[in-house]
């Protein structure tokens, strides 16, 4: 007996054993699609992973129903990518495998119902509801269950149906649909009539109609290979479709349809040859030598040394040969401008990937770059990119590699893009380069003390521009001496005018979007919360609404107390939308632009942001935590902080080096061209260390600062951390189940264990959460210890009374 180890793309661990014949399994490879039952009716495209002859001990092998692929559609390099991924972050690799296939690859059968093939036509016994059921399919042939539901406007009709199946007079059936289509476009073809010598034919039958002239013209222009795309020919006539159809009718045009690219390159013609800086040069041969011992290397430049160029004179050694690169980036925003300077060094070679794509789009790059077709050998993507299928990897570069984006958090798998791709490239025999201002502490330490893998230092600005200067403004003394206009500091005030006045562009950052996080009743002391979380609702200006941040709740804004009725509303706190409005207060005849979640929902309005900021649209861009990742402005002068005290105040072991790493990020893009740029933050806290260290540049300072601290009490990188968060709607169950699981692990990890405890925001779409810390300190131990974390939990979810207790498990969840 053969069988065949398939992983179904729902939230369960392990893979299912089914068998096959011995002709399926000679023809099944690892990464083929299988169709196979799972449940009473269900049928799921799953993923063959292995095959093998042992018979399955706990359970009869269903055969599988058929073979979907003729090709594997997944590399067996990432097949033992996933189950690495599945092992380290303790999820199912259904989810991985969720995570990683464009859903045009996940089918699902949909059950449809025929008549039966002994129905005789007899009507005269069936309710009214059977009857319009039996004509429906009478008239159409087949009906979905979906569309059952809608003709009777009932929810609960499986009993109808399966008394219709009991009977013989209707029969299911279960289809798959290949939902990958190919996208076509209309073109346009000369009719053979009018080639050659016929084309003074084809004029004189449009001298008449002067708009089919103009489109002839055009196509005898932009014809090289004999057709010409309807819609090209369309917008550069400024003519219509209509038109075209009209010289179809004539027989003047043969209209086909084509199969073109989703991915289209932005029309870059020739490669630019890059010259490095002699610093540059410098650390370029750095990164080689280090390349000859290390897989991994880490380049620790400061912001505008010229690490992109150098990232692409690497990146043109790996592809000359054919190979393929991925370039991770931790935002879809800083891809879109990557891209568009990238494409100048490697023309029509580049394909950007994330998750802001249809399914059509994914599916087709995905088939490109497992064919490692040669119009996508570098592959620019934020962190889903890591699981695409590369077929000759042999170069990852993780681009701001410090930055927590990186880190999934929602749905499974919880993984972190950084250290998947460091795997993947062990998998890949490829190499890795690491680039950041400010990398992370846990880079930095393995890097500089564990020597693991060398250091390349870049401590120069490219062409030798000096670095912006840094001031703390105190907000207290500005409070004091009333020197504020609304949340400005009368210094931020008068930089911002010098800086207008010379044409120059500004950026203010803020990390809060919205109006106000708060509001307030003077008179009675209401604040509005959300209906299904324990938090405020944010007040946003431009809908006129309060929003909840965590579930999306909202409500419209009144001009009087919900609670007392009395018309005496404040507005605390600070979010970019403020901002904004008060920007465009002081300085009314500037264009202010916002950069944050409410603003780049659509799939391009990154690109259109930084496409109008880049062409000096916009004088001042204000915005989150979006502003200051790697983007490369040439004419901002001044970029202004707020409020940097939330970025210190934030309840998280990583706040202090996170509060540098952004600061020190935002204030990178300023002057970065001849002109020394100028960065103000405002704070209350003006004599923090960290704020000092900001100022000073002062990465080793803090990197040992926060090491000292973080060896003190075992945190990373001296030990990893697995947080345990249980979900229910009751709080008393919530409660019951955190105490059971933390006296379980208490026995195996001891003092290990911190919790039970309620998150800052212990509610949230009508859910309790709390969470269980896990310290894992001898890294020898580690994969031991998780064996135990998941035999508690099988053991916690066998018991009746927690089985609606939801566990999520985070492993590295910072």
């Amino acid at each position: 007996m053969y069988y065949v180890d398939v992983i179904l793309p729902l939230p369960l661990r392990g893979c299912f054993t089914y068998e096959i014949t011995e002709a399926e399994a000679h023809f099944i490879q690892p990464g083929m699609r299988v169709a196979v039952s799972f449940g009473k009716q269900k049928i799921y495209a799953g993923l063959a992973h292995s095959l093998h002859q042992a018979t399955p001990e706990t359970y009869q092998a269903k055969p599988i129903d058929h073979i979907l692929d003729e090709k594997p559609i997944v590399t067996e390099v990432q097949l033992k990518h996933w189950d690495w991924v599945a092992e380290y972050y303790l999820c199912p690799i259904g989810d991985v495998m969720r995570a990683a296939l464009p859903n045009v690859f996940l089918l699902q059968s949909e059950t449809r119902l025929k008549h039966h093939e002994d129905f005789n036509g007899e009507t005269s016994t069936l309710t009214n509801d059977e009857y319009l059921i039996v004509e429906a399919i009478e008239r159409v042939g087949e009906l979905s269950i979906n569309e059952v539901s809608v003709l009777l406007n009932k929810k609960t009709i499986l009993p109808i149906v399966q008394k219709l199946v009991s009977d013989a007079i209707i029969e299911t059936v279960t289809s798959f649909e290949d939902k990958v289509k190919p996208k076509t476009a209309r073109y346009v073809k000369l009719a053979p009539a009018y080639s050659g010598d016929g084309l003074h034919i084809a004029l004189n039958e449009v001298t008449r109609a002067p708009k089919q002239k103009d489109i002839l013209m055009r196509y005898f222009e932009l014809s090289t290979k004999g057709q010409v795309a309807v819609l090209e020919l369309v917008k550069s006539t400024n003519s219509s479709a209509s038109v075209i159809k009209a010289m179809i009718d004539k027989g003047l045009f043969i209209e086909e349809l084509l199969v073109v690219d989703r991915w289209r390159s932005r029309g870059v013609q020739e490669a630019n040859q890059k010259v490095l800086s002699p610093h540059q040069e410098e650390a370029f041969k750095s990164v080689q030598t280090a390349f000859q011992s290390s897989d991994i290397c880490l380049l620790h430049g400061v912001t505008s040394s010229g690490k992109t160029e150098l990232y692409a004179k690497q990146m043109q050694e790996v592809m000359s040969q054919g190979h393929q690169v991925l370039f991770l980036v931790p935002e879809i925003a800083l891809s879109t401008q990557l891209v568009d300077r990238l494409e100048h060094y490697f023309p029509d070679q580049i394909v950007l990937y994330h998750s802001r794509f249809n399914d059509q789009e994914r599916a087709e790059l995905w088939y490109k770059i497992m064919n490692n077709d040669p119009k996508a050998r570098l592959i620019v993507g934020a962190r889903s990119a890591v699981f695409l299928p590369f077929k000759d990897l042999k170069l990852i570069v993780i681009d701001e590699e410090h930055e927590h984006s990186y880190k999934q958090f929602e749905p499974s798998p919880r993984y972190h893009a950084r250290d998947t791709a460091l795997v993947l490239s062990q998998f890949s025999n490829a190499k890795t380069l690491l680039g950041s201002a400010t990398p992370s502490i846990e880079t930095y330490y393995n890097a500089t003390v564990m020597e693991k893998f060398p250091l390349v230092v870049m401590k120069e600005r490219h062409n030798q521009v000096l670095p912006p200067t840094i001031a703390l403004v105190d907000l207290k003394d500005q409070y004091k001496r009333k020197k504020m206009k609304g949340h400005f500091s009368d210094v931020m005030v008068e930089r911002m005018r010098s800086a207008l006045e010379k044409n120059q562009q500004i950026i203010l950052f803020q990390n809060r979007r919205g109006y106000a996080p708060v509001v307030t009743c003077v008179t009675c002391g209401h604040s509005p919360h959300c209906s299904q979380c324990d938090v405020s609702l944010t007040y946003h200006q431009h809908s006129q609404q309060l929003r909840c941040h965590y579930c999306g709740y909202h409500d419209a804004v009144t001009a009087h107390c919900v609670a007392c009725g009395c018309p005496t509303l404040q507005y605390k706190g600070l979010g970019t939308q403020q901002i904004e409005s008060e920007v465009q207060a002081l300085f009314p005849n500037i264009k202010v632009a916002r950069m944050d979640l409410d603003t780049t929902r659509g799939k391009h309005a990154f690109s259109r942001i930084i496409s109008d900021f880049d062409d000096q649209k916009i004088q001042v861009l204000v915005g989150t935590q979006m502003v200051t990742k790697g983007l490369d402005f040439r004419n901002v002068a001044l970029v202004g902080v707020l409020n940097a005290d939330n970025l210190l105040n934030y309840p998280d072991f990583r706040a202090h080096e996170r509060c540098y790493q952004m600061l020190q990020q935002v204030a990178g893009r300023a002057g970065r061209t001849d002109e020394q740029g100028d960065v103000l933050i405002q704070t209350f806290l003006p004599d923090h260390p960290i704020l000092r260290q900001v100022v000073n540049a002062d990465y080793q300072g803090m990197f040992e600062q926060e090491l000292q601290q973080r060896k003190t009490y075992v945190y990373p990188p001296f030990g990893r951390i697995i947080r345990i968060s249980l979900k229910h709607k009751n709080i008393d169950r919530v409660n019951e189940a955190a105490d059971w699981l933390f006296k379980a692990y208490k026995q195996s990890f001891g003092t290990s264990v911190i919790g039970p405890e309620f998150p800052p925001v212990a509610r949230i779409r009508n859910q309790y959460h709390k969470n269980i810390l896990i310290k894992l300190i001898q890294p020898k131990k580690i994969k031991l210890a998780k064996k135990i974390v998941i035999k508690t939990q099988n053991s916690f979810e066998s018991i009746g009374q927690f089985k609606a207790v939801k566990l999520i498990t985070n492993v590295d969840c910072y």
